[in-house]
């Protein structure tokens, strides 16, 4: 039990690395970039579940809160947070964490990650759309049209990979007895 919980732990960290170096990838637009964050995020809930995949989002977020330039663009330090991004990233915790419990609720299919990762883009947009409007200081059709507009295609596009690699990868993982199956309580099974 002790060794299972470590590996969890471990693989947190690992994903949190994972979230730092996607996230460098960037594609610029005028007021928010698109990056590998999202499908970071959604790789790791897929994998990990709730739980883990949620301590690893922490995880990343507490480093680039503390300086450590793990935020899109090498960025990093809590005016990110505070900034007109910032919504995104804080939204990555409760994207992580209910994709992760679709997932564990209901099967860790294709299907179901799909479904799991576009409602954590939903989230993820929300989040980051209300931080922008109040920070910018904004109406809200512009925040919407900043914020959201520019990000629904591609979205679903990481959503869609999030969640086809996602699966390969625990899949993997739990054939070669690196990741245990989890159930919906957290206890892992035979």
């Amino acid at each position: 039990m002790r060794n299972e919980r470590l590996r969890w732990l471990l693989l947190s960290a690992i994903f949190a690395a994972v979230t730092a170096v996607l996230s460098q990838l960037t594609i610029p637009l005028p007021m928010i970039p698109i990056t590998g964050q999202t499908l970071a995020v959604g790789l790791t809930a897929t994998i990990l579940g709730s739980r883990y995949g949620t301590l690893a989002i922490l995880i990343y977020i507490l480093l680039g809160a503390v300086g450590m330039p793990v935020f899109s663009g090498a960025s990093g330090g809590f005016q990110v947070l505070v900034g007109k991004t910032g919504g995104y990233i804080t939204g990555f915790i409760l994207t992580a964490y209910v994709t992760g419990l679709i997932m564990e609720k209901t099967r860790f299919t294709y299907v179901t990650a799909i479904l799991a990762n576009l409602v954590g883009m939903v989230i993820t947009l929300i989040f980051g759309t209300v931080q922008l409007k109040y920070v910018l200081d904004i109406p809200w059709e512009q925040a919407i049209a900043f914020g959201v507009t520019p990000f629904l295609m591609v979205g679903v596009i990481k959503a869609v990979l999030a969640s086809l690699i996602g699966i390969k990868v625990r899949e993997r993982l739990i054939a070669n007895r690196l990741l245990l199956p989890r159930s919906s309580s957290g206890i892992a099974q035979p």
